[in-house]
Formats: structure tokens, C-alpha cells, sequence
């Protein structure tokens, strides 16, 4: 990631420290349906889908880009919602959308992004037992993407590596990689993550071999690396580690 100016907005900088700060710290509420939930929206149109990495990177983009919208931060109209979740257990939930079901997810609050011709949105994460009607009928599971062998890697971007010998779901993948995003947005200076943030979040989403994921998890003991691991709600065991983001 390019350097920019010295002069970062003071609402970015607040909003940075919140997300630097770290995640849970809390158990599930005893109401099921009170569990906090960040819903995530797939673009993917039954002809002409996208390629797998694209609209993994535009996922992991969006749930970086709602975390440090403005609307998140102090005062913002989705201060309260986001900070319930985030202070919460971290959940998110990737649902595949096409046609008029994508259209209508656009006026559920939360943010857009497009690359590379594929598009994902993420939601502002609220309650489980009180998902928008237009996001709770669209289904969890379904459609599934091939993976590329080659992906072009941007040496200007972030790299998010997903473990392939998990196996993981399109959708499965979109939560973890936002997860990803998340913790290396945190991990980083206010002034590359602000860098980042003039980029639109952009980055590059691709499959680790078992070669490269050892070498990616000594990046991670050593600090130049941040790591995923799963809670093991879906398809992965508790404690698997599911993506590694390297700046």
C-alpha cells in the first residue's frame, strides 16, 4: 500500500482505534435470537457469475468499508448497532443474491463494493430474530464458485490467503476473509489503514497451498501476518485456521 499525506480525518482516526481495539469479550446472549449478526449479500447471478476470488475480495472490501464508514463512528446513525456487534461475539453470515433480490438489498442500510466485475454488500449487523425481511428470504447456501489456480497477486494491495486445504464454501469463505479484512485494517497504523481506505479497501483474495500456508504461519509467529481462526459454528473445526492477511 501507497503512503499518503500526513493529515488523517479525526472521525477515521476514532473509528480505527475502535476497530483496533479488538472484538467479543462476551458470551451469547440467553435469547437465541438476540445473538448479533453481521449479514453479508452475494452478488451471483445465475448466468455469468463472478470468479470466486473477485467476489471474495469485494466481501472482505464491503465489511472493512461499513467498519470504518463514517455512520459507524461517534454519533454516526449506525453507531449503536455496529458497536453492539462488535463488542459482541463476531458473527457473519453470507447469503447469495441475484436480480431483484440483489436490487432490493441495496436499500437495506450497509455498504457496496464492486470489483473486478463482482459485487458484495455488507449489512449493519443487528439481531439474528430481526433480519430484514428482503435479507432473511434469500438462502445461505446453494451456488458455489470454482476456485482459480492462478490469481494475478497486486503488490500495491493486501493479500488474503484462504487455506485451501479447508475446502471452505463460497459463503463460508466471504465470512472468513471478512474477518480477515477486519483484523488487518486493526493491525495496521491509522495512517496505512487510512492509505488503505483511499485504495476503497482493495485487495487480493487467494488460495494457500500447503507450502505456502507454512510459510504464511511463520509470517504470523513473527508478527508480519494476521491470522483467522474459526470459532467452528460451520464447516470447520474450532480453532482452524481459515485465512492470513498479509499487508
Amino acid at each position: 500500500m501507497s503512503s499518503v499525506g500526513s493529515t488523517i480525518d479525526a472521525g477515521f482516526v476514532a473509528r480505527h482505534a475502535e476497530l483496533a481495539r479488538g472484538y467479543g469479550g462476551g458470551g451469547d446472549p440467553a435469547d437465541p435470537a438476540l445473538v448479533q449478526a453481521m449479514q453479508m449479500v452475494l452478488h451471483i447471478p445465475k448466468n455469468d457469475p463472478p470468479a470466486r476470488s473477485a467476489l471474495l475480495a469485494a466481501a472482505a472490501s464491503a465489511v472493512v468499508a461499513l467498519c470504518l464508514d463514517e455512520r459507524v463512528g461517534p454519533d454516526g446513525e449506525w453507531e449503536e448497532r455496529y458497536l453492539t456487534w462488535k463488542r459482541s461475539r463476531i458473527r457473519k453470515v453470507a447469503r447469495r443474491a441475484r436480480g431483484a433480490q440483489w436490487l432490493a438489498a441495496q436499500e437495506v442500510d450497509g455498504v457496496t463494493v464492486d470489483f473486478a466485475g463482482a459485487q458484495a454488500r455488507a449489512l449493519v449487523p443487528g439481531p439474528v430474530g430481526e433480519v430484514d425481511p428482503r435479507i432473511r428470504r434469500l438462502q445461505i447456501s446453494g451456488t458455489e464458485l470454482p476456485v482459480t489456480e492462478e490469481i494475478a497477486i497486486d503488490p500495491e494491495s493486501p493479500v488474503l490467503w484462504v487455506n485451501a486445504e479447508l475446502g471452505m464454501t463460497v459463503g463460508k469463505a466471504a465470512a472468513q476473509v471478512g474477518h480477515a479484512s477486519m483484523l488487518l485494517a486493526g493491525a495496521l497504523p491509522a495512517q496505512r489503514a487510512y492509505a488503505w481506505a483511499a485504495q476503497g479497501f482493495r485487495c487480493t483474495v487467494a488460495e494457500a497451498d500447503p507450502g505456502r500456508w507454512a510459510e504464511l504461519q511463520r509470517r504470523v509467529a513473527e508478527g508480519s501476518a494476521v491470522a483467522v481462526r474459526d470459532a467452528g459454528f460451520t464447516e470447520v473445526a474450532p480453532g482452524s485456521t481459515t485465512v492470513i492477511a498479509v499487508a
